[in-house]
């Protein structure tokens, strides 16, 4: 097995290294300052609450100057969050500002992200103002008519994520991303080979969470797993709502809140708060569900060290919900949102020296049997992990790849614990973007690129297809074709409304 590599051997490397400098010397100016002509100019798009939380280290970052917002949502009107007043208190301290507020409402929308970056910008000036942010509501006006960008960063809901990206990429702008890559299987294939066509700088961030392979690959090299034929990953996720039936009250679309824009390519229907904010995770047409969440940030690096291409099939086992039909129970038929609780199986084929080997996805509190491994040391499997299953051995770690250790415990001893991985602080940019960074100004693509990260992808939106069809699929990867249910195949793409093609973006 080859795992290329690891991250921590990249950052050690880089840091190490006087040939690798993540910010050049000619981008600074007089005291370390960076000139302002010599910024990288960022737009912004995406200001839901998520959005705003991960502009703030943005903001904190001397190489990049933020010019531009863009969200289809002008007010902060129905955003929900994780707490009442957490994004809040995060942005008074950002800003250092007590009394920033949103008049009582969770911060969120374009009109906020703009105040947010101005203010910022401003309490860096000597006169202590600062007007130079504009706002759009449509990616597209941005893209025609900011000249002078560099990049964008991408933080909107999952369906929205191929178009922007491609849109900006064909302008020769560099892109941040956040997860999924697309919530399409071929949409997701476009993205990537226009990143490769374009040669722009990439950042798909859920890199920057991934954890090391190191230890459990040297596990199986020296024989203490043996050969590795499954690997298990659960989550708690799903921790939003995942309705089981379409919206049939019409309420009014919010003030200042553009619906058309926020559908973008998928089909017109009526708005509905429950298809938006914080939940659209749970529609197929708008999410990518819980695999798309969090499957990128525990997977991402198993899927490169296993060198995992393609799996040959995918089998959904899921939740259903059940209603009347009068006086007689039947069975819900539901292909427009995720079940509540899932596990999809993927199976992969030898490759290299590795061996065939399953990987198996579950959600929704799902999660496999306690080993007796565990059952030895009087535990059990928590809310969330990861379990390597070998034919001499097991091994277990964290969600993140944190903490690797062989089950039961008496096998580790002897053995140092695996060194914790560092986190940014409060503010903080990630390693990710600082390598970023550097590939914007000529350096070579980060381990995050878009090109990296096909196989996840692929995995991702196969999943989708499994539960959304509730079939085993045996997958053709070189025809990208589903042979046993053609039906299928229909989900691998999406039918775009006009003027959403990427081909006319």
């Amino acid at each position: 097995m080859n795992s290329g590599i690891s991250r921590r051997d990249f950052l050690g490397t880089a840091a190490a290294s006087a040939a690798f400098t993540i910010v050049p010397s000619y981008v600074l100016g007089g005291s370390g300052v960076v000139a302002p002509s010599d910024k990288i100019t960022l737009a912004y798009i995406g200001t839901g609450t998520q959005g705003l939380r991960e502009m703030l280290p943005l903001l904190a970052a001397p190489e990049i100057q933020i010019v531009s917002v863009c969200d289809p949502s002008k007010y902060a009107v129905g955003y929900r969050d994780w707490g009442r007043d957490s994004l809040l208190k995060e942005i008074r301290s950002a800003l250092g500002k007590p009394d920033w507020n949103t008049e009582g409402v969770i911060p969120g929308g374009r009109e906020v992200a703009k105040d947010i970056v101005e203010t910022c910008y401003a309490a860096k000036r000597p006169g202590g103002t600062f007007a130079g942010c504009s706002a759009y509501a449509d990616f597209r006006e941005l893209l025609d008519k900011e000249k002078d960008l560099d990049a964008v960063k991408i933080m909107t809901p999952d369906h929205l994520h191929g178009v922007i990206s491609i849109a900006a990429m064909k302008k020769g702008k560099h892109v941040i991303m956040h997860k999924p890559i697309a919530n399409r299987l071929e949409e997701a294939r476009l993205v990537i080979d226009t990143a490769r066509e374009k040669g722009v700088a990439t950042h798909f961030m859920p890199w920057d969470a991934n954890g090391s392979m190191e230890q459990i690959l040297a596990w199986i090299k020296d024989g203490s797993l043996g050969t590795l034929r499954e690997v298990h990953n659960w989550t708690n996720r799903p921790v939003w709502p995942q309705y089981t039936s379409i919206p049939t009250d019409t309420p009014a679309v919010p003030e200042g809140f553009d619906w058309d824009l926020w559908l973008g390519p998928e089909a017109a229907r009526p708005y509905h708060p429950n298809y938006t904010h914080m939940v659209f995770r749970g529609w197929y047409d708008f999410g990518g569900g819980s695999m798309a969440d969090m499957g990128h940030y525990s997977l991402w690096s198993v899927f490169n060290a296993l060198d995992l291409g393609a799996p040959t099939s995918v089998e959904p086992r899921l939740s259903h919900t059940c209603d009347f039909n009068d006086v007689v129970p039947r069975r819900t038929r539901n292909d427009f949102s995720f079940p509540t609780a899932s596990v999809v199986r993927f199976k992969y084929p030898a490759k290299g020296d590795r061996a065939a080997m399953e990987l198996t996805w579950y959600d929704g509190g799902m999660r496999p049997p306690t080993p007796p491994e565990l059952e030895e040391d009087n535990k059990e499997l928590p809310p969330e992990g990861l379990m390597f299953v070998g034919d001499k051995g097991k091994a277990f770690a964290a969600f993140f790849l944190e903490n690797p250790r062989l089950i039961p415990e008496k096998r580790m001893q002897g053995r140092p614990a695996a060194p914790a991985r560092r986190q940014p602080g409060p503010g903080e940019v990630s390693p990710g973007l600082r390598l970023w960074m550097a590939a914007t100004r000529g350096g070579p693509q980060s381990p995050g690129s878009f090109l990296n990260a096909g196989p996840i992808t692929e995995a991702v939106n196969l999943y989708a297809i499994a539960l959304r069809t509730g079939r085993k699929l045996l997958y053709d990867s070189e025809n990208r074709k589903i042979t046993n249910v053609p039906e299928a195949n229909k989900y691998l793409s999406r039918e775009y409304r006009k003027g959403w093609e990427p081909q006319s973006l």
